[in-house]
C-alpha cells in the first residue's frame, strides 16, 4: 500500500506548477525591505534557501533564523514566518511579539497563523497528511523562488526525472550518508538529512560544501555516500574516492535532487518496517505548554 509520504513525493511538480502560477501581487516581502525569515525545523531550512535566494537576486537584505533563536530588538521591515501548521509555539511568539509588518505561509486554515500575521499566504492544495514534511516545504521555496523572478519550467521537468530515476542499490544499503551544498542549496542539504533522520532514522550529516574538506570528511569510507546537491567544488569528488567513500552529484536542480532523497528514505524506513507517516517521537506541530 502506498503511504502518504509517498503520495505526497509524487505530487510535487503539480504542486509546483500550481504554487508558481498562484504567486500573491502583494503579501510576500518587497524588494528593498530588510526581511527575516523564521521556521522551525524543514521550514527554518526552508528559510535558510531562501535568505540567499533573496539577497542573490538584489531584492534586499535576508536573514534566516530558527523561530526560538530570532534574536529580540532587531529591526526588519518584514517578518517572514514559514509554518507548515500554523500552530508552532515558537513562530507564533516571533508572530506575536514582532513589532513590524509580518507575512506568514502556511498549509493550514483555521489555525492561529492566520491572525497572528498581517499576512497569510495559503498553499492549502500542498498540505499533507504525513508528519514528515515533502510536499509543502518544496511547494513554499517554488512559490519564493518564483516570486523572486526565477522561472521554474526546467526544476518541475527535473522533479519529474527524479521521481522516474530507479534507486540504486548502493544507496538503500548504504551505512552513513553525508548531504553537502553550497550558497542556497546548503539549507537543502540540511533538509536532506532530516528527512532521513526523520523517515529511516539514518545516520546522518549536512555541511557547507567547501567545509566539508575541514574535518567532516574524516566520516568518509567504504559504504559510506558523501551526497552533492547542486554542482559540487573542483576536487571534491577525487578527496571522497580516495577515502574509499562514494560521491554523488546529479546537473538536477538542487530542489528536485532533493525528492531523490526523499524517496530513498522512503525506501529504507520500508526496508526496516518502518511507517515513513509516523517517524517516531514526531509529531505534525510542536506545540509547548503556556
Amino acid at each position: 500500500m502506498t503511504t502518504h509520504t509517498e503520495a505526497e513525493i509524487a505530487s510535487q511538480p503539480d504542486s509546483w506548477r500550481r504554487a508558481v502560477t498562484e504567486v500573491p501581487a502583494d503579501a510576500l516581502p518587497r524588494r528593498g525591505e530588510r526581511v527575516a525569515v523564521v521556521g522551525c525545523g524543514t521550514s527554518w531550512f526552508v528559510a535558510q534557501s531562501y535568505a540567499v535566494l533573496r539577497e542573490r537576486a538584489g531584492h534586499g537584505e535576508t536573514d534566516a533564523f530558527a523561530a526560538s533563536e530570532f534574536p529580540a530588538g532587531r529591526s526588519y521591515d518584514r517578518i517572514l514566518a514559514l509554518t507548515r501548521s500554523g500552530t508552532t509555539t515558537e513562530v507564533l511568539e516571533v508572530l506575536g511579539n514582532a513589532g513590524t509588518r509580518t507575512t506568514a505561509v502556511t498549509a493550514s486554515p483555521d489555525t492561529p497563523v492566520m491572525t497572528a500575521a498581517d499576512e497569510v499566504v495559503l498553499l492549502d492544495f500542498a498540505d499533507e497528511r504525513s508528519v514528515v514534511q515533502t510536499r509543502f516545504a518544496t511547494t513554499q521555496l517554488a512559490l519564493l523562488r518564483a516570486h523572486l523572478g526565477e522561472d521554474l519550467t526546467a526544476a518541475i521537468a527535473d522533479a519529474e526525472r527524479a521521481l522516474a530515476a530507479p534507486l540504486p542499490a548502493e544507496l538503500l544499503a548504504a551505512e552513513q550518508f553525508t548531504f553537502l551544498g553550497r550558497d542556497w542549496s546548503y539549507g537543502l542539504a540540511l533538509e536532506a538529512a532530516l528527512k532521513m533522520r526523520e523517515a529511516c532514522r539514518a545516520w546522518t550529516e549536512s555541511y557547507p560544501a567547501m567545509e566539508y574538506r575541514h574535518g567532516p570528511i574524516s566520516i568518509a569510507g567504504p559504504n559510506r555516500i558523501t551526497w552533492m546537491l547542486g554542482e559540487s567544488p573542483g576536487g571534491l569528488r577525487d578527496e571522497v574516492e580516495a577515502a574509499g567513500g562514494s560521491f554523488l552529484e546529479s546537473p538536477l536542480d538542487p530542489m528536485a535532487e532533493l525528492i531523490k532523497v526523499q524517496r530513498v528514505a522512503v525506501a529504507r524506513a520500508h526496508a526496516r518496517g518502518l511507517n515513513p507517516d509516523e517517524p517516531l517521537h514526531l509529531t505534525r506541530s510542536v506545540i509547548l505548554p503556556s
